[in-house]
Protein backbone atom coordinates (compact mmCIF):
# COMPACT_ATOMS: atom_id res chain seq x y z
CA UNK A 1 0.00 0.00 0.00
CA UNK A 2 1.16 3.32 -1.10
CA UNK A 3 0.05 6.08 1.18
CA UNK A 4 0.09 9.91 1.71
CA UNK A 5 0.87 10.85 5.29
CA UNK A 6 -2.03 13.05 6.01
CA UNK A 7 0.10 15.75 8.20
CA UNK A 8 1.70 16.16 4.43
CA UNK A 9 -1.35 16.95 3.17
CA UNK A 10 -2.73 19.72 5.81
CA UNK A 11 0.89 21.32 5.14
CA UNK A 12 0.27 21.06 1.80
CA UNK A 13 -3.57 23.18 2.00
CA UNK A 14 -0.99 25.17 4.61
CA UNK A 15 1.59 26.19 2.74
CA UNK A 16 3.95 24.40 4.60
CA UNK A 17 5.30 23.23 1.73
CA UNK A 18 7.78 24.09 -1.02
CA UNK A 19 9.38 21.05 -2.11
CA UNK A 20 11.49 22.39 -5.01
CA UNK A 21 13.19 25.05 -3.13
CA UNK A 22 16.69 24.64 -3.14
CA UNK A 23 17.21 24.94 0.32
CA UNK A 24 14.88 22.07 1.11
CA UNK A 25 16.00 18.38 1.62
CA UNK A 26 14.18 15.88 0.93
CA UNK A 27 15.27 12.31 1.58
CA UNK A 28 14.12 9.08 1.10
CA UNK A 29 14.81 6.67 3.72
CA UNK A 30 14.33 2.47 3.21
CA UNK A 31 12.21 0.61 6.06
CA UNK A 32 11.71 -3.06 6.36
CA UNK A 33 8.98 -5.27 6.14
CA UNK A 34 8.58 -5.14 10.18
CA UNK A 35 7.31 -1.06 9.16
CA UNK A 36 3.88 -0.17 9.68
CA UNK A 37 2.61 2.85 8.00
CA UNK A 38 0.42 4.98 9.68
CA UNK A 39 -0.73 8.01 7.83
CA UNK A 40 -3.43 9.62 10.56
CA UNK A 41 -0.49 9.30 13.58
CA UNK A 42 2.75 9.42 12.16
CA UNK A 43 3.85 12.79 11.38
CA UNK A 44 7.97 13.25 11.49
CA UNK A 45 10.83 10.81 10.91
CA UNK A 46 10.67 10.12 14.51
CA UNK A 47 7.52 8.21 14.08
CA UNK A 48 9.25 6.02 11.60
CA UNK A 49 10.55 2.27 12.60
CA UNK A 50 12.72 -0.39 11.55
CA UNK A 51 14.55 1.59 9.25
CA UNK A 52 17.04 -0.99 7.24
CA UNK A 53 20.52 -1.61 8.54
CA UNK A 54 23.65 -2.55 6.20
CA UNK A 55 26.45 -2.27 3.81
CA UNK A 56 26.03 0.92 1.88
CA UNK A 57 23.58 2.25 3.95
CA UNK A 58 23.29 5.15 5.72
CA UNK A 59 20.29 5.79 8.56
CA UNK A 60 18.34 8.89 7.49
CA UNK A 61 18.59 7.96 3.61
CA UNK A 62 19.37 9.73 0.79
CA UNK A 63 19.00 13.34 -0.21
CA UNK A 64 16.27 13.30 -3.54
CA UNK A 65 18.64 15.34 -6.27
CA UNK A 66 17.04 17.33 -8.84
CA UNK A 67 13.61 17.83 -7.40
CA UNK A 68 10.82 19.66 -9.83
CA UNK A 69 7.82 20.95 -8.61
CA UNK A 70 5.64 21.05 -11.61
CA UNK A 71 1.80 20.75 -13.43
CA UNK A 72 0.35 18.67 -15.92
CA UNK A 73 -1.70 19.77 -18.00
CA UNK A 74 -2.74 16.32 -20.03
CA UNK A 75 -3.69 14.94 -16.44
CA UNK A 76 -4.67 17.59 -14.97
CA UNK A 77 -2.25 17.25 -12.20
CA UNK A 78 0.44 18.99 -10.03
CA UNK A 79 3.86 16.69 -9.75
CA UNK A 80 6.70 16.11 -7.43
CA UNK A 81 9.60 14.18 -9.08
CA UNK A 82 13.66 14.06 -8.43
CA UNK A 83 16.07 11.41 -9.64
CA UNK A 84 15.99 7.72 -9.12
CA UNK A 85 17.86 6.79 -5.73
CA UNK A 86 20.94 4.19 -6.21
CA UNK A 87 22.86 2.96 -3.04
CA UNK A 88 25.79 1.62 -4.34
CA UNK A 89 27.71 -1.64 -3.59
CA UNK A 90 25.09 -2.25 -0.84
CA UNK A 91 23.61 -5.28 0.69
CA UNK A 92 20.54 -4.13 2.31
CA UNK A 93 16.88 -5.71 2.22
CA UNK A 94 13.69 -3.25 1.99
CA UNK A 95 10.36 -3.43 1.90
CA UNK A 96 9.39 0.05 1.34
CA UNK A 97 10.59 3.76 1.62
CA UNK A 98 9.55 6.76 3.34
CA UNK A 99 10.09 10.22 1.96
CA UNK A 100 10.07 13.40 4.21
CA UNK A 101 11.50 16.46 4.64
CA UNK A 102 15.00 16.52 6.81
CA UNK A 103 15.04 19.60 8.51
CA UNK A 104 18.02 18.35 10.75
CA UNK A 105 15.72 17.24 13.74
CA UNK A 106 13.76 14.05 13.64
CA UNK A 107 10.67 15.09 15.65
CA UNK A 108 10.52 18.14 12.87
CA UNK A 109 11.17 16.05 9.58
CA UNK A 110 7.79 15.79 8.03
CA UNK A 111 6.59 12.62 6.48
CA UNK A 112 5.18 13.00 3.26
CA UNK A 113 4.96 9.71 1.50
CA UNK A 114 5.04 5.91 2.00
CA UNK A 115 6.17 3.36 -0.94
CA UNK A 116 5.84 -0.25 -0.85
CA UNK A 117 7.95 -2.21 -2.76
CA UNK A 118 5.11 -4.85 -2.65
CA UNK A 119 8.07 -7.79 -1.59
CA UNK A 120 11.38 -7.36 -0.30
CA UNK A 121 14.14 -5.79 -2.98
CA UNK A 122 17.42 -7.26 -2.15
CA UNK A 123 20.99 -6.01 -2.95
CA UNK A 124 23.85 -8.14 -2.13
CA UNK A 125 27.54 -6.31 -2.75
CA UNK A 126 25.91 -4.74 -5.56
CA UNK A 127 23.32 -1.43 -6.44
CA UNK A 128 20.11 -0.98 -4.33
CA UNK A 129 17.95 1.23 -7.09
CA UNK A 130 14.74 3.10 -6.50
CA UNK A 131 13.17 3.75 -9.89
CA UNK A 132 9.94 6.83 -9.32
CA UNK A 133 7.31 6.01 -11.58
CA UNK A 134 7.67 8.29 -14.78
CA UNK A 135 4.45 10.16 -13.89
CA UNK A 136 6.65 11.08 -10.86
CA UNK A 137 7.13 10.43 -7.17
CA UNK A 138 3.97 12.02 -6.22
CA UNK A 139 0.97 13.34 -8.38
CA UNK A 140 -1.80 15.37 -7.39
CA UNK A 141 -5.00 15.41 -8.89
Amino acid sequence: MNAIYNRFKQGILAGDYDLDNASVEVKVALVTSAYSPDIDTHEDYADITNEVTGTGYTAGGKLLANKAVTKDTTDDEGVFDADNVTWSNSTITARGAVVYVDTGTDSTSLLIAYFDFGEDKVSSAGDFIIQWATEGIINVG
